[in-house]
């Protein structure tokens, strides 16, 4: 909850796995991850990260298509707005990062009301950049004997590459913005507790219990991923050894981790 402290253990020294269990959720996930790396490639200089950023905006684009994502973003973004709103004058918050987190929530509507036509009809009304997604769609399919036109771009100067991606970026930033917002309260939206799996296997039946997502923290040091599966009866987790030779076994002995069930 914004204006409260939350105590965790530094961010350099656990690996944080997001475990989705709501398709929205799913799908609000895999954006966030578009959207940061679409925009931190724009950021850069070279050819090739400015290429990586325009094809993250492509697949942008793809996932975004599928769902009214807009229509879903408001609805939280005003119920999430309310339950916020009754919190005001409340000891254990801090007004002032309550009334900030509140004007962010009504500048981001505001950016997603303004938005009008399907997400992304910007791009799909600009031939160019569709002759080059379509294209991205066959391995090594933008080669500059494919596409001259795209291989005279990025040759084009930085300024210039930059501009372009930041122009075709912007009309999208209120949808990123309000998946920020409800992926923040998400997260913050849960209890974490210690947890421990003996012999890689952690089980905890899920009756009457409600999330939307997990999330399990887990020591750098300990050579594991975990698999995990789940529906409204179970949550089974086993750790595996990892391995970069494609061989995996279940980890041997008992390790702790962190987990936290989420739900708006």
């Amino acid at each position: 909850m914004p204006g409260q402290q939350t105590g965790h253990a530094p961010k350099d020294v656990v690996i944080t796995y997001e475990y989705p269990l709501h398709e929205r959720i799913r799908t609000l996930l895999r954006l966030e991850d578009l959207f940061d790396r679409s925009l931190y490639f724009a950021a850069r200089q070279e050819p090739v990260e400015h290429h990586v950023s325009l094809i993250s905006l492509f697949e942008i684009l793809e996932v975004a298509g599928r769902a009214d994502l807009k229509s879903d973003l408001l609805q939280e973004l005003e119920r999430q707005r309310q339950l916020l709103e009754s919190l005001r004058g409340n000891p254990v918050i801090a007004e002032d990062a309550l009334a900030e987190f509140l004007r962010d929530i009504d500048a981001t509507t505001r950016g997603l009301l303004d938005m009008s036509g399907k997400i992304g009809q910007h791009l799909r009304d600009n031939d160019w950049l569709m002759g080059i997604k379509q294209r991205t769609t066959i391995p090594g399919g933008v080669c500059e004997f494919d596409l001259p036109s795209y291989h005279y771009w990025l040759h084009q100067d930085v300024a210039v590459r930059r501009h372009g991606l930041m122009e075709w970026l912007a009309p999208l930033l209120p949808i990123r913005d309000g998946i920020g917002i409800v992926l923040r309260l998400l997260r913050e939206s849960g209890k974490t507790t210690k947890q421990a799996a003996y012999g890689g296997m952690y089980q905890q039946m899920m009756t009457g219990r409600v999330a939307q997502m997990l999330r399990l923290r887990i020591s750098r040091e300990l050579p594991c991923v975990p698999e995990i599966s789940a529906n409204k009866y179970a949550l089974n987790i086993r750790f595996i050894s990892f391995s970069d030779s494609g061989r995996s076994r279940m980890c041997e002995g008992d390790l702790e981790f962190e987990l936290t069930f989420c739900n708006l």
